[in-house]
């Protein structure tokens, strides 16, 4: 065979291949991959759609859906986005002259399936070279894979790292963070991009604490990150009283069974929870609510905390119900960009990846026309001008997840590791150019463990787990528009330790659920404000309580209180409990009633005294003067003008030196005075003596021996103050505690022993005074006033025997007047007593107040 026989059979044969090809790719049935040739190959696996039962993929791959339910099992291209990262990435680092010089890096792209026996088809595909794997044969050898990005889900990673770890090649993965795969005794081939959620539950539970949410409920995917998530959350949420009503768990496999076996809650039957917080898919909860109907219900307030499995491009959204059901609703996640992948996706042409059959079913599905080179009946060729931009597909596949930021900089990462190794291999040998295909996947391990750069976008990239890192999640809100949902940010959560955390709320901006017109309160019980204290009912949650009022002189100045606090001493609660007043000093003053009307009343009784006084100087001549030993009375007079001034000195603020003349002064005059009247008494006794025969009686009359009892009983008076004085003397004492809303300043009396022994030879007086006067009474003498000092020792006595209990049972400013009342009314008896019936003869019966008289009386007598 000639040699151009040889060239166009070569060429015809190569166009039937194509065409063969071609058909191929447009009636895909097989496990298409995707290949980019480079120097430098990365195994990639990104898994594009799941599988229900054999054949039945493929329908679901390909064929549209009329059905809502099916629509939503349909995953779209929500995961096409990853891909095009991964272009965007290579192409990027093939265009740096600096990171892979003289090198460029492809890829081998795998579908990774997630269910059953399918997860491990990918990797054994890319073992053994081939579409269909041959178990422990490698049928190529060139241009292996020196590194593996996989794992969007754990289960994934945690499922072929154990075959990749036979090989030492090492798995990069861009899912989210799990502490299961951090053992490196089990994976020491893995290395997680994603950083530790660390401050996720924190800024949940900031988030439910700003807006005083106790009361919610949970739903978390039924997986391992799933429970260690709800798991985490709760200790969080105990530890700051705040509660779970329900736990629901979405299942994972609801997409193979489409069925779903978690029991529905009764979530209508406690309506006071109005915040659900979910940690899985969003399709997971909507298809949830779809088969148990609870689309129609009440509108709640969502927390989503997955949002690298959040999207907004569910086909669910295109009916009315599903539209708004989370309306409203908050989504935290991790604001990340990458600079100029927007631009790469505006730009992208139907004809950009030939070799991709992914993307050529991305240009079919979504604008139902062939990119070229296909060429099937079903499809018009796509027109050259098109564009994402026209059906507002850009916005699907350029909504930055973090899963997607997690393969960029795992890309760059295996890239850095790349430079740093082949830098390592130049330095051994300069003269010798480094052997691309010599490079092993082992080899790089050890770049990869100490690899740390900044990427583009000014993040630190590290795979040091034991590093704090800034950690920041967006909160944004879910705001629905007619016929379109779209996300806008209303704050944001910082935590760079978990004791530097800020959380930061644009309230103004958030749009509520469409049933709340302010902010949705969400509580078992409603909180307890100041002056209450939460009181936790047996056998119910912890957020379930009842107010009680604070007792007496405690108060709670903070919302739900968990007990009442007791004011300090110098404090007393106001009368709404929820703050401690300053206790005003207080005793018996001049300003206060009952100290007005004692000091009046001593006022006015020491007026009569001094009244009486001068009428006894007036008429100190007559006859009823002089009768009874004017002297005397003048005696007594003063030392009852002394008792009614005394009481002066136990009103006001008292101080050392009123506390001790207090009760000095109190037992010297009343001393004076009962020992004046013994006096008077006996002095009557002796003038009646005198008068019969017999000198002794009368040399002691004529002598005024009697007058002597009252320097004794005054000196026996101040002996007893004396001790009392030395040993214990009265001092100012503070009462506290006595009533609530005062502080009480009195004079404590020291010796209480030595007070009643003062009272009790002032009773000894008294009582002497009214026994020598009572046997005196009747004796038959002109003017004789026995019966007057029998009277009034018998209302002295009274007072002062009613005093000792009514003082034992008072406290305080009343004990105080307890006393002063018992000075005033024995003293105003003896004085009413004694000297009001000889005024009353000394200025209205003038008559019987003469000699004449005097005489008369005595003749009488005498007859």
């Amino acid at each position: 065979m000639s040699l151009p026989l040889l060239c166009l059979f070569l060429l015809l044969q190569s166009m039937f291949a194509l065409m063969k090809i071609t058909n191929q790719k447009c009636l895909e049935n097989g496990k298409p991959t995707t290949y980019m040739k480079a120097d430098i190959i990365l195994g990639v696996f990104i898994p594009f759609y799941f599988t229900v039962e054999g054949p039945m993929e493929i329908q679901i791959f390909f064929e549209k859906k009329e059905n809502p339910l099916f629509k939503s099992l349909r995953e779209r291209w929500k995961n096409y986005q990853y891909l095009l990262t991964l272009y965007f990435a290579i192409e990027e680092i093939n265009k740096d002259a600096h990171l892979l010089p003289n090198v460029t890096l492809g890829f081998h792209l795998y579908n990774a399936f997630d269910y059953h026996y399918r997860t491990l088809e990918g990797p054994l595909m890319w073992l053994s070279g081939r579409s269909e794997f041959i178990p422990s044969y490698k049928c190529k050898t060139q241009h292996k894979a020196l590194a593996i990005i996989a794992g969007v889900r754990p289960e994934f990673s945690a499922a072929i790292g154990t075959l990749l770890e036979l090989y030492k090649v090492p798995q990069v993965s861009y899912g989210i963070f799990d502490s299961a795969l951090t053992g490196k005794d089990t994976f020491p081939s893995l290395y997680q991009m994603s950083p530790k959620d660390t401050a996720l539950i924190q800024g949940v539970i900031s988030l439910l604490l700003y807006f005083g949410w106790k009361w919610v409920g949970l739903f978390g995917a039924d997986d391992l990150k799933g429970k260690e998530f709800i798991s985490g959350l709760k200790a969080e949420m105990a530890s700051e009283d705040i509660c779970a009503a329900f736990t629901v768990k979405l299942s994972a496999n609801w997409k193979i069974h489409l069925v779903s076996e978690v029991e529905l809650p009764k979530l209508n039957q406690d309506t006071q929870v109005n915040v659900y917080i979910l940690y899985g898919d969003i399709d997971d909860i909507l298809f949830f609510c779809f088969i148990h109907g609870i689309i129609s219900n009440r509108r709640k307030m969502w927390i989503m905390t997955k949002p690298q499995l959040l999207y907004l491009d569910s086909e669910l959204y295109e009916l009315n119900d599903f539209l708004d059901i989370f309306g409203g609703s908050f989504s935290l996640s991790k604001h990340k960009n990458i600079p100029g992948f927007k631009h790469f996706i505006k730009a992208l042409m139907p004809s950009q990846y030939p070799e991709d059959l992914y993307f050529h079913k991305f240009w079919i599905d979504t604008f139902y026309c062939l990119p070229p080179p296909l060429h099937c009946g079903k499809y018009m060729p796509c027109p050259p001008n098109i564009s994402l931009e026209i059906k507002q597909e850009e916005k699907v596949v350029a909504i930055t997840s973090e899963p997607k930021v997690s393969i960029w900089n795992a890309v760059y990462a295996v890239a850095h590791a790349l430079h740093k190794m082949l830098l390592s291999k130049t330095e051994i040998a300069p003269h010798k150019a480094a052997n691309k295909d010599s490079l092993l996947p082992w080899q790089l391990h050890p770049f990869l463990r100490k690899i740390q750069f900044t990427s583009t976008d000014g993040d630190q990239i590290c795979f040091d787990e034991k590093k704090n890192h800034v950690e920041k999640y967006d909160i944004q809100n879910f705001m629905v528009h007619i016929s379109h949902t779209f996300l806008v940010k209303v704050g944001e959560f910082v935590s760079k330790s978990p004791q530097d955390q800020g959380l930061f709320i644009n309230e103004v901006m958030i749009k509520w659920p469409r049933n709340f017109n302010q902010t949705p309160q969400s509580v078992c019980t409603q909180s307890c404000g100041p002056g209450f204290w939460k009181s936790l009912e047996k056998d119910r949650p912890i957020c379930c309580f009842s107010c009680v009022f604070c007792p007496e002189r405690h108060i709670s100045n903070q919302t739900d209180q968990q007990e009442c606090i007791p004011c300090p001493i110098q404090e007393y609660p106001n009368p709404e409990r929820n703050s401690c007043l300053p206790k005003p000093v207080t005793f018996l003053s001049f300003d206060d009633s009952l100290g007005m009307a004692l000091a009046c009343t001593a006022l006015c009784l020491s007026v009569s005294t001094v009244v009486v006084l001068g009428i006894f100087l007036k008429h100190q001549d007559s006859p009823i003067v002089k009768a009874n030993n004017r002297t005397l009375s003048f005696i007594l007079l003063i030392s009852l003008l002394l008792c009614f001034l005394c009481p002066f000195l136990f009103i006001g603020q008292p101080n050392t030196a009123s506390c001790i003349l207090q009760q000095t002064t109190f037992a010297l005059v009343f001393t004076l005075a009962l020992s004046t009247v013994l006096t008077k008494t006996i002095t009557v006794i002796l003038a009646f003596r005198a008068m019969t025969p017999g000198r002794t009686m009368r040399r002691l009359f004529v002598s005024g021996f009697y007058n002597s009892a009252i320097p004794i009983c005054v000196l026996i008076q101040l002996i007893l103050l004396g001790v009392w004085l030395g040993t214990s003397p009265p001092y100012i004492e503070v009462d506290e505690h006595s009533e609530h809303d005062h502080i009480i300043i009195l004079c404590n009396k020291g010796s209480v022993t030595a007070f009643y022994c003062v009272l009790a030879y002032l009773g000894i007086l008294a009582l002497v005074s009214f026994t020598v006067a009572f046997l005196a009474r009747n004796l038959p003498d002109t003017f004789n006033e026995a019966k007057f000092l029998t009277f009034s020792m018998l209302v002295f006595c009274s007072v002062w025997v009613t005093f000792l209990p009514v003082y034992h049972s008072t406290k305080d400013r009343t004990m105080v007047s307890v006393e002063v009342f018992s000075i005033l009314a024995s003293s105003a008896g003896l004085l009413g007593c004694i000297f009001f019936p000889k005024c009353y003869i000394i200025l209205l019966r003038p008559d019987k107040n003469s000699l004449k008289s005097f005489k008369n009386k005595t003749q009488s007598r005498k007859n």
